[in-house]
């Protein structure tokens, strides 16, 4: 299927800012690359308590939209091996104060690709659950996503492999490392040297794609010490309208609690310059009650460069929740120039 016009803006994936990217050098098989994005908005509404219950401002505020710089670079080695590297940064750009300039190395990786063998990378990158599994859901600037995103147990000290893609089936293993070298008896944490470890297959046919994935969300990467499992997929009804379905769970662990059940459901039209996103979300938590979630967005797309959007997301979370005052809608609308 022929892609629509707002392919790029609907996506909050990095995707999205290296289609805009611009060739610096491109010679004897050599290219390096520089994209990134500017992005602007106001935002207001959302949770009136914090997750310890305490009354914070929900009023409207002016915010940088993940604004983000990014180089990218390969080298042919041979026809069928090439050598490649990435580094991006997240900068606040509605900020004048310097020490609120660039706060965050989103990406810092090298790797070998070949068509033959698949792709190893290591350093600081995405998830590869994210990218083969829960992705089709990232459709949202800012919330929406209630599956786990680019952040689960990778991000830095991580090395990843995946297959060639084989009659639609691409398979995927990465392992993160927490290393305690360096530190003090004092400084050491129950855990230890610990290493994560995620896998999974993604097959993709046509206008149908699905990925399935396990993670070992350790303690130490902000988990619960339990497995983690998720089956999500999409499909492209037509040019026009994709609806994805998604599950994802995690038993409860004695110590640290964390269990739930999510599931899923969502959609993308796109007509012209416009596109709209919609998705709801069913979660029980294992030690507390049930609850929805939604949220949706309007995306206009002004040029091949630039875009305007408004968005709102309701996380209905219990553990925001007051009897005295319903959970409220976080909204934000905004501009971004893409380079």
């Amino acid at each position: 299927m022929k892609k629509t016009l707002l392919a790029a803006t609907v996506s909050a994936s990095l995707s999205a800012s290296v289609a805009q990217a611009t060739t610096l050098y491109d010679q004897e098989g050599t290219q390096f690359d520089i994209y990134g994005r500017i992005a602007m908005g106001i935002a207001g509404g959302g949770p009136e308590f914090d997750s310890a219950g305490n009354e914070v401002d929900d009023g409207t505020e002016f915010v940088d939209v993940y604004s983000r710089l990014g180089f990218r670079m390969s080298h042919d080695v041979t026809s069928d091996l090439s050598a490649f590297g990435r580094l991006e940064w997240r900068f606040t750009g509605d900020e004048r104060n310097t020490d609120q300039g660039f706060n965050e190395i989103r990406q810092g990786y090298i790797g070998l690709a070949s068509k033959q063998y698949g792709t190893v990378q290591a350093g600081n990158f995405d998830s590869l659950y994210y990218q083969f599994v829960s992705a089709p859901f990232d459709v949202y600037l800012d919330r929406g996503l209630l599956f786990n995103a680019t952040g689960l147990q990778s991000r830095g000290d991580s090395i990843g492999y995946y297959t060639p893609e084989l009659n639609g089936f691409t398979s995927f293993v990465q392992l993160k490392q927490y290393s305690e070298r360096g530190s003090t008896p004092a400084e050491q944490s129950e855990e230890g040297e610990v290493i994560a470890a995620q896998g999974g297959v993604h097959y993709q046919q046509g206008p149908f794609k699905v990925g399935f994935g396990a993670v070992e969300n350790v303690v130490r990467g902000g988990g619960n010490g339990e497995m983690l499992y998720g089956l999500i997929g999409s499909y492209a009804l037509s040019d026009q309208l994709t609806m994805r379905l998604g599950a994802e769970t995690q038993d409860n662990s004695a110590t640290y609690g964390g269990g739930f059940e999510t599931l899923g459901l969502g959609g993308t039209y796109t007509t012209g310059p416009w596109a709209f996103t919609a998705d709801y979300y069913n979660v029980d938590r294992d030690e507390s009650e049930e609850s929805s979630a939604w949220a949706a967005g309007a995306y206009y797309k002004v040029s091949s460069a630039f875009d305007v959007f408004v968005e709102l997301a309701d996380g209905d979370a219990p553990s925001v929740r007051q009897e005295s005052t319903a959970n409220r809608t976080y909204w934000l609308s905004g501009a971004r120039y893409h380079f």
